[in-house]
């Protein structure tokens, strides 16, 4: 008698025929359609699973994987991973495993249009002529902050950074950039870009641009102190995570003037959004739609699948899964 194949969770409904390379070993149980999950219902779907394929809706923590003894396995649909607790999940020798690469190109055009929009005023001007207010052209209405030529200042300067340094060079900007490991000088070179100190990029940029990962080091790392260091003809964009910039700080710095405008994709409550932030008119706000091209989605679900099959110990890769976060076993 053949023995039980490993049961599989997909937390979301993906791409059906994407998710069928699952069937080839794997018995599979699927959500219809897409749900927020709760934690419990979490947990009851982990109990009796070998491997899961989640998204950044789902999260998954101690509580979560505390009933789950045969889970050996968790593929994230995102580059980032903030909600997996990844080390509840190696401490139980589970592997975690996330997107990148895929997503970087589709995410840095997103992060060089929504810092172009703050810049140029396009969704203010597009909500002023829905209004009815253009009367005509006039030489004063709305005017906007350059990007040619200006300076681009780049906080977190991993592969999406690099992508929106290559991108200002047919703008004509001047790259500057802090990471917390400075980048080889051959890199610098090809990105045109080069190193400064957090607050120093904070007072040199006309344009900021955050896309570092979040941690609770870096929790509230936009403040009022950093806000304040900045020009008030600048603007700030995020594609990275929420809880990046204390989002308070930021409405009274757009409200006082302090700051030109900002560009946000990522929000510290999403779905909520601070509405503060709703009431600004200088503040261009998008659903967390940064890789949110069919190709780039597509992508992603493929290297997910791709991982889950391997970290699982099947297919051409078994035991190697191309994009790891845990160690392969508890540490």
């Amino acid at each position: 008698m053949a023995e039980p194949r490993p049961r599989v969770w997909v937390s979301q409904p993906l791409y059906a025929d994407i998710e069928a390379r699952l069937d080839e070993w794997f018995e599979v149980t699927r959500t219809p359609r897409i749900t927020d999950h709760a934690p419990d219902a979490i947990a009851a779907a982990l109990a009796d699973a070998d491997g899961a394929l989640v998204t950044l809706n789902d999260r998954i923590g101690a509580a979560e994987v505390a009933g789950a003894k045969r889970l050996c396995a968790v593929a994230n649909v995102g580059v980032g991973y903030n909600n997996l607790d990844v080390d509840a999940l190696a401490a139980r020798g589970i592997v975690a495993t996330n997107t990148p690469g895929v997503l970087t190109e589709t995410t840095a055009d997103f992060g060089f249009a929504l810092m172009m929009a703050a810049a140029r005023r396009i969704t203010e001007a597009e909500h002023w002529l829905r209004a009815g207010r253009w009367q005509g052209w006039g030489f004063h209405q709305l005017l906007g902050a350059e990007i040619h030529g200006s300076t681009l200042g780049i906080l977190g300067m991993g592969r999406i950074g690099q992508g929106i340094a290559r991108r200002a060079r047919g703008f004509g900007m001047r790259v500057l950039y802090h990471n917390r490991n400075r980048l080889p000088e051959a890199v610098e070179r090809d990105c045109a870009a080069a190193w400064l100190e957090r607050e120093a990029l904070f007072a040199e940029a006309d344009h900021l641009v955050l896309v570092l990962p979040y941690t609770p080091a870096n929790h509230h790392i936009v403040d009022a102190a950093a806000l304040a260091r900045m020009k008030p003809t600048a603007t700030l964009t995020s594609i990275a995570r929420g809880g990046l910039i204390d989002e308070d700080a930021l409405a009274d710095a757009l409200q006082a003037g302090r700051l030109a405008a900002a560009g946000l994709d990522v929000f510290e409550g999403e779905p909520a959004v601070n509405p503060r932030l709703l009431a600004c008119r200088n503040v261009v706000l998008t659903p967390h739609i940064a890789s949110a091209s069919l190709p780039t989605r597509r992508a992603m679900v493929s290297l997910a699948v791709d991982n889950l099959v391997a970290a699982m110990g099947f297919g051409p890769d078994a035991g190697r899964p191309p994009s790891l976060v845990t160690p392969p076993t508890a540490t």
